[in-house]
């Protein structure tokens, strides 16, 4: 995939976005665990926040692509 040099408001975009998406990974975490020593597990509250999870995963590493630039060999 080809892409351009990033000018300085699209890469702070990806930036504060990367950040947001990392403090929200996180926090689903502690959510996730939080639900599992519950007495009684709601296992697709747990499912719905692990998917969620996945997605913010895939769009962390979307977003790092696009921060680094391509390595040409």
């Amino acid at each position: 995939m080809m892409r351009f040099d990033l000018d300085e408001e699209r890469r702070s975009a990806f930036e504060a976005e990367l950040h947001r998406l990392r403090q929200e990974h996180g926090d689903l975490d502690a959510a996730i665990l939080a639900l599992e020593r519950m007495p009684l597990i709601d296992q697709i509250q747990i499912m719905r926040l692990k998917r969620r999870k996945l997605y913010l995963k895939d769009r962390i590493h979307f977003v790092e692509d696009q921060l680094t630039p391509d390595i040409i060999a």
